[in-house]
């Protein structure tokens, strides 16, 4: 552990959390946003779906943990939507099972600020090895749509926030060619449009205190001899809160 204390927001789920902070994806604008302000805590799982994320919710969210934290964003969905094998192994949840363990997970961490993702679409013709020995495609657009509409149905009955990626993310006309690497996960543009998604939600939500990134106090922010010389030569700037390049972009 290190100090100070900050917030800590921890972003659970599959393999669109783990890879969340590459080539400029979605962790990491949070984590450049926030780089003063709260820590971006990665708890995400390539390949997991609801089921195994029940398995070690109490692990990872320890109700006696000294330290909670201040918000927890949560995907999955993806990888549950995908074609049941006949053996019963591998990632497919059916639907209703689907919806009963992400309302457990939401239940258990609803004393916390969360945040659920829907499912984002996919581009089934980028997808390789997309089907079984019949032709039928092991992941679809359309299951990640009902998967993606129950979760956000679950949300508003619960009265946690959501948000629905696989409309947002399809309301960019070129989204097939410019928002995936392999079909699933996601590039730079396809985090922005994510990004901004949440960035939304932080700051329109009433939350007390706030979790916008431009409203949340920065860290060591107090005036300091150590701080750049002003052109008068006898003070110094404080630049604590200097902009970045390009920070305007996801007001």
């Amino acid at each position: 552990m290190v100090g100070p204390k900050r917030p800590q927001f921890v972003l659970f789920g599959s393999s669109i959390v783990q890879h969340s902070f590459y080539d400029q994806g979605w962790a990491a604008i949070l984590s450049h946003l926030y780089a003063r302000k709260a820590d971006i805590v990665l708890r995400g799982y390539t390949g997991w779906n609801s089921r195994r994320a029940l398995q070690v919710l109490q692990d990872i969210f320890p109700k006696d943990a000294t330290e909670q934290p201040s918000l927890i964003i949560v995907y999955f969905g993806g990888n549950d939507s995908v074609l049941a094998h006949p053996s019963g192994l591998g990632q497919h949840v059916p639907l209703q099972e689907y919806i009963q363990n992400m309302t457990k997970i939401a239940i258990y961490l609803k004393k916390t600020r969360i945040i659920f993702l829907g499912s984002p679409p996919v581009n089934e013709a980028q997808l390789l090895g997309n089907s079984d020995l019949l032709g039928r495609p092991f992941r679809t657009n359309e299951s990640c749509r009902i998967y993606s509409e129950a979760c956000l149905s679950l949300c508003r009955d619960l009265n946690i926030k959501a948000i629905d990626i696989w409309s947002a993310i399809q309301r960019r006309k070129d989204w097939r060619e410019v928002c995936f690497i392999d079909g699933i996960h996601l590039t730079a543009e396809g985090s922005k449009i994510v990004a901004k998604e949440i960035l939304k939600v932080l700051k329109e939500a009433e939350w007390e205190p706030s979790l916008n990134w431009r409203s949340m106090p920065i860290e060591f922010a107090e005036d300091s001899t150590y701080d750049p010389i002003a052109p008068d030569g006898k003070t110094t700037i404080n630049i604590s809160g200097s902009p970045f390049h390009g920070d305007s972009e996801w007001d």
